[in-house]
């Protein structure tokens, strides 16, 4: 925790854990529309990422029942490129993997292309603008969603070099998440977390990040005011990883969390606590 109250200014997203149905068709998605290479695979789990670090791990179950489409959870998982020419790589592997985007954004702060996985897992896969280009009005940082330039961005494309998939540098950037009641999600992202609040323009949608980022969490309301969670076991996400510094900062999280009334649970080196609207986090330490 930072000396004003912020969580750690060095607080980033880690991976997104998800319970699917079909494991080995999931997997086969992620490492050919996605380019995420394959870091271990047992009976019942598999882990995805990039140069060593997961991004994203999925649980299978086959009794999983779908995840009821007016409920809490992921809106989509944000992977961030390193460069705008690895957005257009990212875009012709989809292409060419016979998968289909359901959109693509200009952000200002970023662009951004989406997508879901076979069992409607919301994915986007974006890089960002930098930093000193990001618009500001009246001291908070400006987004909106404008169509994006698809064609500039596959000008970009190095066709002459092999796909090696997504490249060193690609990481969770953030995660969006339907929730119930965005009163709530700030009491807890923002006021028991510490989260710093960065947009408010967006209708039904709250954007929090540490450091000044643009977002690390969104949240929203699109699946309807007081939305219920999904039954217990249903698929889609059992929660995202929120990765603090160190050890020091993880346990000044916990104890925040306690203190707000919530009840976190410290499993090994990481802490787990569910949000007001049923969505699963754990908190861990880099390194």
């Amino acid at each position: 925790m930072s000396a004003n109250g912020s969580i750690d200014p060095g607080t980033s997203i880690g991976a997104v854990r998800l319970r699917v149905a079909d494991l080995d068709r999931i997997r086969r998605f992620y490492e050919d529309a996605i380019g995420l290479a394959v870091l271990d695979s047992t009976e019942g789990r598999a882990r995805l990422g990039v140069n060593g670090a997961t991004l994203v791990e999925l649980v299978g179950d086959p009794s999983a029942p779908e995840r009821p489409r007016n409920s809490t959870g992921l809106f989509h998982l944000a992977i961030l490129v390193p460069s705008r020419g690895d957005l257009a790589a990212a875009l012709h592997r989809v292409v060419e993997s016979g998968w289909r985007l359901s959109g693509a954004s200009d952000h200002l702060v970023s662009e951004a292309l989406y997508l879901s996985d076979p069992e409607g897992n919301g994915i986007e896969i974006y890089r960002d603008r930098p930093r000193d280009q990001w618009p500001i009005r009246d001291g908070a940082i400006e987004m909106s969603t404008e169509p994006l330039d698809l064609d500039g961005v596959l000008r970009e494309l190095r066709k002459e070099e092999p796909d090696r998939g997504m490249l060193a540098g690609t990481r969770i950037g953030h995660v969006h998440l339907n929730v119930a009641d965005l009163t709530a999600a700030e009491a807890f992202y923002s006021g028991a977390l510490g989260f710093d609040i960065t947009v408010r323009g967006y209708p039904g949608a709250l954007f929090v990040s540490a450091g000044g980022y643009h977002h690390h969490v969104g949240l929203n309301t699109w699946a309807g005011e007081g939305a219920p969670p999904p039954p217990s076991g249903s698929r889609g996400l059992e929660y995202f990883e929120v990765s603090l510094p160190g050890m020091a900062q993880l346990a000044a999280e916990e104890d925040r969390l306690r203190e707000a009334g919530f009840e976190p649970r410290r499993e090994d080196d990481r802490v787990l606590v569910t949000d007001p609207s049923g969505n699963g986090v754990a908190l861990t330490a880099a390194g």
